[in-house]
């Protein structure tokens, strides 16, 4: 297979899906559908989250330095869709039924049905040209409790938890659940021979 040169692009490289939760100012919920999510480690496992654009999710976030992040799982994916593209400042937007409570330990929205959920603490942000990166610690971590059983495979907690995956083709995707290998399987392989 030839390679070609494109320029800047993620296609192909994929992200799961999460649904940010914030309170309004009026205190009422607002969730925005975000893939730019990922790990980081500072003394502990924190979270980079990145949201380009003007966005009331963001400004929430600046305002509030708290918010969820909550699996987007194949039963939530037509609600995260609908208010991934759904205006956050839309009147109504979150008159859908969807069941949300508030967080353990901070003040955020968290969808009921979502089997992992963050709440996370904004400890610093970068300002980018069009974009915002949020810098946050972990303050908590809202499982389903079958997914931490370790009675049940890796394989089938992946499959009950369902995430969908996104990878900027304007395409969902489900995994596939299939086991590739354990870490640690392929170190005493030769590769100068």
């Amino acid at each position: 297979m030839g390679k070609i040169s494109i320029g800047p692009e993620n296609n192909f490289c994929p992200q799961t899906l999460f649904l940010y939760g914030t309170y309004k100012e009026d205190g009422t919920p607002n969730f925005g559908l975000f893939c730019w999510f990922s790990y980081c480690r500072d003394g502990e496992l924190g979270v980079m989250a990145c949201i380009g654009g003007e966005k009331l999710t963001k400004d929430r976030i600046r305002e509030s330095k708290v918010f969820s992040a909550n699996l987007v799982t194949e039963s939530l994916l037509e609600f995260a869709d609908y208010l991934g593209n759904t205006e956050g400042h839309k009147s109504g937007k979150m008159d859908i039924p969807i069941e949300i409570e508030r967080g353990a330990v901070l003040n955020v929205p968290v969808l009921k049905k979502s089997p992992w959920v963050f709440e996370l603490e904004v400890k610093h942000s970068i300002p980018l040209n069009d974009g915002e990166v949020f810098l946050c610690k972990i303050r908590n971590t809202i499982v389903d409790k079958a997914l931490k059983d370790p009675s049940i495979s890796v394989d089938e907690r992946l499959r009950m938890a369902a995430p969908v995956m996104w990878i900027g083709e304007g395409q969902y995707y489900t995994l596939n659940y299939k086991t590739l290998g354990k870490t640690g399987d392929w170190k005493d392989l030769n590769f100068t021979k």
